[in-house]
């Protein structure tokens, strides 16, 4: 009769787990978007901006070309409510780091998101970080996942 009980017990106990103890980036990438990028038929004809699996946050919303941060999400649990991206760049004219927040609620399955730094919060398309750090932080500000360039922590030597 126990172990009968087993198979039961042991999908307890994964079912107790965290929802965003897997929750992991599998790729962050930079890249420069004009706001002519954004432009489709759907828009043209609807008025809204095109969605799809990718969700798109901008530091000036009304503003659309931008450096983003593409961040592909898999969350193989279930979603994680009151979570908030923090991008930290450090750009060629500046050493002070720049912080940008950006609250959002981070749904199961795998999803991109487009994070901009738009408008005044980044001069133009010739100019690129030196470094940066991007977070995905739960309500209490517990880290989920993080990925960085290169230079932004000291390489071992």
């Amino acid at each position: 009769m126990r172990y009968a009980l087993a198979p039961f017990l042991l999908l307890a106990a994964f079912a107790a787990r965290a929802p965003a103890a897997d929750l992991s980036f599998v790729r962050v990438w930079p890249q420069w978007h004009s706001a002519d990028s954004f432009q489709s038929f759907y828009e043209y004809d609807t008025g809204r901006e095109l969605v799809g699996k990718w969700i798109v946050m901008r530091s000036q919303p009304d503003e659309r070309s931008g450096l983003y941060f593409l961040v592909r999400v898999k969350n193989p649990g279930t979603m994680v409510h009151g979570a908030t991206f923090v991008v930290r760049v450090i750009t060629p004219d500046a050493t002070e780091t720049k912080v940008f927040s950006f609250p959002s609620d981070v749904k199961g399955g795998s999803w991109l998101y487009e994070i901009g730094l738009t408008g005044k919060d980044w001069a133009a398309e010739h100019i690129h970080p030196v470094a940066w750090d991007v977070e995905l932080q739960s309500g209490d500000g517990a880290v989920l996942a993080r990925k960085t360039s290169f230079l932004w922590e000291k390489p071992n030597r």
